[in-house]
């Protein structure tokens, strides 16, 4: 009976230790998807805060070309 008992574990040792190693093969797979999804994040908001700051300027170049023009007219 013992020696059955011991044949068991034996039997499923690989099986529970091979479940882990997969567990933690998954974990890192996943920390790196997150990893690479934030960079991709980092870069986008990079990228939209430049976006926003060209039209900030446009916006105040062209505010400052129509007082400029305002102030042409009001001269004449």
């Amino acid at each position: 009976m013992k020696t059955l008992l011991a044949l068991l574990a034996l039997a499923t040792l690989p099986a529970l230790s091979s479940c882990g190693v997969e567990t933690a093969t998954t974990a890192a797979t996943v920390a790196e998807m997150k990893r690479r999804e934030m960079e991709a994040a980092k870069k986008n908001l990079e990228q939209v805060k430049q976006k926003i700051e060209q039209n900030t300027q446009q916006m105040m170049e062209r505010a400052s070309q129509s007082e400029a023009q305002s102030d042409d007219k009001a001269k004449d």
